[in-house]
């Protein structure tokens, strides 16, 4: 069964540090997370990660705090720690693990996920500390979409870098180019 997943992290070109995941199996299920362990300090020098993933996240109501354009860092926010879905990584890494284990013959899925998977990973260790049954790799939608010959594929619309508005979409896009496979489109290997 596949898994379509997908990660917000910060990153220095040597860490990447998980900021949220969201997961979303064939037979419906769904996980998400936060973690409360995020750089929060990197995250507010990061612009990108500032207007993009940080208004996705459960925050207080004071929220984000944007001080004027000349400062730095880029801004503040208050992650709401009291929200179910924050949490520490090692509870994030045993819910997941948990969650991919019922599954028989696991493929995991991501729009280029090659980052999403250390971060995954990342959970656990070393690569060589994955749970039994977690594979070492992921498989790539955005690879998939090449080779179909880059179609023109559906627009997300709302959530973009929400993690499980991400992994939702991920699974859609997956759908809508199987379907085009099973339509008769070849496939340029």
């Amino acid at each position: 069964m596949r898994v379509f997943y997908d990660t917000e992290f910060v990153d220095n070109g040597r860490i990447i540090d998980l900021i949220s995941i969201g997961m979303v199996a064939e037979d419906g299920r769904k996980y998400y997370a936060v973690s409360s362990e995020m750089d929060m300090g990197a995250i507010t020098r990061r612009h990108w990660l500032m207007e993009n993933v940080v208004p996705h996240l459960p925050l207080t109501r004071d929220g984000i705090y944007h001080p004027k354009p000349e400062s730095a860092p880029w801004g503040q926010f208050k992650l709401d720690l009291k929200q179910t879905c924050v949490k520490p990584k090692f509870v994030i890494a045993n819910e997941v693990r948990d969650f991919l284990r019922e599954i028989d013959n696991l493929e995991l899925w991501a729009w280029y996920g090659a980052y999403d998977h250390v971060a995954l990973a990342q959970l656990w260790g070393p690569m060589v500390a994955l749970p039994p049954g977690v594979p070492m790799y992921t498989n790539d939608i955005k690879q998939f979409h090449r080779q179909l010959g880059k179609p023109e594929l559906p627009m997300q619309g709302d959530g973009e870098h929400n993690a499980l508005v991400d992994a939702m979409y991920n699974m859609m896009l997956f759908q809508h180019m199987q379907h085009m496979v099973q339509e008769g489109v070849k496939l340029e290997i």
